[in-house]
């Protein structure tokens, strides 16, 4: 097997990867790092949670020249999330790099703040296409000295409708450059884009893990109505005790309803989705990855961006309409070799949708019904695979490994918090707590981890008093 230090990397990015736990290459990073370091245009098909920004970002930090202060490398994605997720961590490489600089550019952000980096140079710029664009016409940004180009999540800058924007950009690209296609998926649209603008590049598939990722999670349906559809998602909550999910929505209205339903029945939830300001889609993000929310409402806006550690479960409130969009979604979770759950909710409208996916991924989901009482196993489905809190459990265990020990008992579900009251920092989520902001965004000053912490790395305290009764 190959290791980093093999592949040629230098002494100062293995020591920054050594400093983030990142010891051996996962299979895509194996196969693509030499080859990008060699100069090869590549296209690379895997799924999402197996490594595919490093196995880009380390050629490019090897490579860029930190002593010229131009754009050397360009990395286009389809969101702003995505665009903020790869800009943190480059910049943890870039570290390795004096003088290095790397610019993130993407809607909902001053647009002066980038104006200035970019004249004060960023050898490495990562961007969204209308972004990327808006600065080209300004002037502001020029793509002569670009050797090195990425398109990301490329099936979903497609579907997104950004096929024009990307060929705008990447004629303004020199030729000679070495260009590098990730993609979950491989559509005719992909591959015309890939003929049309690379050289001989060498086609990398990552089949095996592919099929690890979705073997890696429990993938359920709950037949329901509409009508009932809320009260099943709520009995899911209940009975599986998420750690940190992700519930897709296909509007932002329904989005922005089910979260205020949720936060009325006393889950730690927010939404994201398009028509938040950019500062406090950062601000929910934020606080779900510190895991001061439980449950994250998003659009799909925000299935190509989540790349949160501890995300348990994924619920499809609305049905995808696609294979792709089902893979990316579920894709939150069971992510680097962990276990997770996805839940995905029907009505006897969706039937069609529902075969297209279980025919695109070959697989039939567990049946589950959702009545009055509860939900209920559907045929063969009563022989689960393993327990509903299991996946939770382990979300809780990483926590804890990571020195996040605080006690996590929760508010009853359905228990309207208290008036005036305060989550402490990292203390139990007693009944008192939950105090929001008037935006509905989840008060700085709440959360399971952090401040006052019970037993440094112990077990999250779950007695009787703290269990959210579920």
């Amino acid at each position: 097997m190959a290791t980093f230090q093999s592949m040629g990397l230098s002494k100062a990015i293995l020591q920054i990867l050594r400093g983030q736990g990142i010891v051996n290459p996962t299979p895509v990073q194996e196969k693509a790092i030499p080859e990008l370091l060699a100069g090869e245009d590549v296209i690379v098909q895997a799924q999402t949670g197996t490594g595919k920004t490093l196995a880009f970002l380390l050629p490019i930090m090897e490579k860029i020249r930190a002593d010229r202060p131009e754009a050397q490398a360009l990395i286009i994605t389809p969101t702003r999330e995505l665009a903020l997720q790869i800009t943190v961590e480059a910049r943890k490489l870039a570290d390795a790099r004096e003088g290095m600089s790397v610019l993130a550019a993407y809607g909902g952000q001053d647009v002066e703040r980038q104006l200035r980096k970019l004249q004060n140079g960023a050898q490495l710029v990562i961007g969204t296409p209308g972004r990327l664009l808006d600065h080209l016409r300004r002037g502001s940004l020029t793509l002569g000295a670009v050797r090195m180009l990425v398109l990301d999540e490329a099936d979903q800058m497609l579907h997104m409708g950004f096929l024009a924007e990307v060929e705008e950009i990447i004629r303004q690209v020199p030729r000679s450059r070495q260009t590098m296609l990730f993609s979950a998926t491989m559509p005719d649209n992909v591959r015309h884009l890939a003929r049309t603008y690379m050289q001989q590049p060498r086609d990398i598939r990552i089949a095996e893990t592919s099929r690890v990722t979705l073997d890696s999670i429990q993938q359920i349906l709950v037949e329901c109505t509409d009508r009932t559809k809320q009260e099943a998602l709520i009995a899911m909550i209940r009975q599986h005790r998420p750690y940190l999910a992700v519930i897709f929505c296909r509007t932002k209205r329904r989005a922005s309803t089910l979260n205020e339903a949720l936060q009325a029945a006393g889950f730690a939830s927010d939404e994201l989705h398009g028509d938040l300001s950019q500062s406090k889609r950062e601000q929910v993000m934020r606080a779900f990855r510190e895991a001061k929310l439980e449950l994250l409402v998003a659009t799909d806006v925000a299935a190509r961006g989540i790349d949160v550690e501890g995300v348990t479960h994924v619920f499809n409130y609305d049905i995808p309409q696609d294979v792709e969009s089902y893979i990316h979604r579920i894709g939150r979770t069971g992510r680097a070799g962990e276990k997770g759950i996805a839940v995905t909710f029907a009505a006897p409208k969706d039937v069609e949708a529902l075969r297209n996916i279980e025919r695109g991924i070959s697989r039939r989901l567990e049946r589950r019904r959702y009545e009055k009482g509860g939900v209920e196993a559907v045929g063969n489905a009563a022989q689960n695979r393993r327990g509903p809190g299991e996946a939770a459990e382990r979300g809780r265990a990483q926590g804890e490994r990571r020195g996040e020990g605080a006690s996590a008992g929760r508010r009853k579900p359905g228990t309207a918090p208290a008036k005036g009251g305060s989550r402490g920092q990292g203390g139990s989520r007693g009944g008192g707590s939950a105090k929001r902001g008037s935006d509905g965004s989840a008060a700085s000053g709440r959360g399971r981890r952090g401040g006052g912490r019970e037993q440094q790395g112990g077990r999250r305290g779950r007695n009787d008093g703290g269990r959210r009764g579920r």
